[in-house]
């Protein structure tokens, strides 16, 4: 699944697309990290179950040709036998023969679309692909198509249509197979995905109102209908939903980004077997670990929650900064000064309680909009630096914190990069960062580095408000072929 519903982690990250994350030596557990075994054991049994039945459903050949196919069998099934053997060029010329000569035979239009695919795919070509969609569309119009066949083609055609991006046409296509096949929970399932892919988080809620109201049980309704309870702030009411969702062991179940959410909410409600889900995330492959549950990741990174200067080999940064300090202080309080309009509410709902402000000037390796006007003596500074300034997957933004505010636990995106704080107004004492299970004091003047894909959290209980400069930069093991391909975040 390529959706995003909630922001994970400190800023908004979509479409990111990474690897699975390393698994790393074991942290030290948090406490109430593991609840009964019993309850792994009877997922896992639950499981094996769904892939048995699935195993079963796979046995069953589809039906694909009507009485027009079966009299042109042997030309259809010639045809076939090149298209699997590779010889695509000569399949599609002998697929279009039989499409000139026998228009209304579904079964040699959903060759000649299969043949389409195969040869986009081999190509690389958009335009061939677009091709087969529509191929695909026409096998599924033709009078007395079968069922199995209609359905093979449709699903295939909603299946490239969202790999072209197009999705509103995918969910198009989802609607109309629905609509022929209203009892199948699997399709439903995928419409409301396509409304998830399309942002439409309310289309899919009412798709998966739908199904739970017909099957209660299905565990891949459940899971996803849980998500988006928890976008929509819905925590309390979420957690059933996603925990009954991933015991279920149903296929499309087993997402990283459901163990992360169920956690999250459970830790929101001070439920300590978040930290179980945690583990079981971990062992299933999902986060490097425990305490870092980052998602779009590179293997093999150094990995630790708190970094030296030294160690990150950006010293001649953390030394700018930390000599500058004042300068880049005073430039964020005379834009205060003017006015908080620069610094917007943080929006990620990463806040139990209190006031959260940022103002950012650099965001996904690029410089936001005329943000630098307002600090052009920080932004001169920091031009130096592209190791922070062309961080793809970082920011650089000052972070003003009222007192009584309180940050949730939470983890960042990814394990590609490393997170600086230059304290600028730091009033003492009561203000504070966990990152895993060591907890440091912000100083003025000074810079921490912490890898924030680990999991951190902040407190401020002091009697006015903290100001600090926060630099994102790559983190250092990574290529500069990496730095230059990954994908933004």
């Amino acid at each position: 699944m390529m959706f995003d519903l909630i922001t994970e982690v400190e800023e908004t990250s979509r479409a990111a697309a990474g690897s699975e994350p390393e698994r790393q030596p074991a942290e030290p557990e948090p406490e109430g990290s593991v609840r009964a075994a019993e309850d792994g054991q009877e997922a896992e049994g639950r499981a094996e179950k769904q892939a048995e039945e699935k195993e079963k459903a796979k046995k069953k050949k589809p039906k694909l040709f009507n009485k027009l196919d079966k009299s042109i069998k042997s030309e259809i099934d010639a045809a076939e036998k090149l298209r699997k053997k590779g010889k695509l060029e000569e399949a599609l010329k002998a697929f279009d023969s039989l499409v000139q000569r026998y228009p209304q035979s579904p079964r040699a239009r959903y060759g000649k679309a299969q043949t389409e695919d195969d040869l986009a795919e081999k190509l690389r070509s958009n335009d061939l692909l677009q091709r087969s969609i529509n191929t695909y569309g026409e096998a599924a119009d033709i009078p007395d198509v079968t069922s199995d066949l209609l359905r093979a083609a449709l699903k295939r055609r909603a299946e490239r249509q969202q790999f072209l991006g197009r999705m509103r046409g995918s969910l198009a296509t989802l609607q109309k197979l629905v609509d022929f096949f209203p009892d199948d929970f699997a399709l439903r399932n995928d419409l409301g995905v396509a409304h998830l892919l399309l942002g439409d988080n309310k289309g899919a809620k009412k798709v998966y109102e739908e199904v739970l109201a017909v099957a209660p049980s299905n565990g891949f309704a459940k899971v996803h209908y849980g998500f988006i309870l928890k976008a929509e702030n819905k925590i309390a009411e979420s957690i059933p939903y996603l925990r009954e969702g991933l015991e279920s062991g149903e296929p499309g179940t087993d997402d990283g980004r459901f163990y992360f959410h169920l956690g999250d909410a459970l830790q929101r409600v001070g439920d300590d077997s978040a930290y179980y889900w945690y583990e079981l995330g971990h062992k299933r492959g999902h986060f490097a670990s425990v305490w870092q549950r980052s998602l779009y990741n590179v293997e093999g990174l150094k990995a630790q929650p708190w970094w030296t200067p030294q160690e990150t080999g950006y010293t001649d940064l953390v030394k700018m900064l930390e000599r500058n300090w004042r300068t880049i202080r005073d430039e964020a309080l005379a834009v205060m000064d003017r006015g908080k309009g620069r610094f917007l509410p943080e929006e990620e709902n990463l806040r139990e309680k209190g006031e959260w402000g940022q103002y950012t000037l650099w965001q996904q390796g690029k410089r936001v909009g005329n943000a630098c006007q307002g600090v052009p003596k920080t932004c001169a500074l920091m031009d130096r630096f592209p190791e922070a300034t062309s961080c793809k997957r970082g920011q650089i933004k000052f972070s003003v914190m009222q007192p009584g505010t309180h940050v949730w636990p939470h983890t960042g995106p990814t394990n590609c990069r490393l997170r600086m704080h230059l304290g600028l107004v730091i009033p003492t004492p009561g203000c504070r960062i966990r990152c895993t299970n060591q907890t440091r004091e912000w100083e003025e003047g000074k810079v921490l580095i912490f890898d924030d894909s680990f999991e951190h959290e902040v407190w401020q209980e002091a009697d006015s408000y903290r100001l600090i400069f926060i630099v994102d930069v790559w983190h250092p093991e990574l290529t500069q072929y990496q730095r230059q391909t990954l994908s933004p975040i």
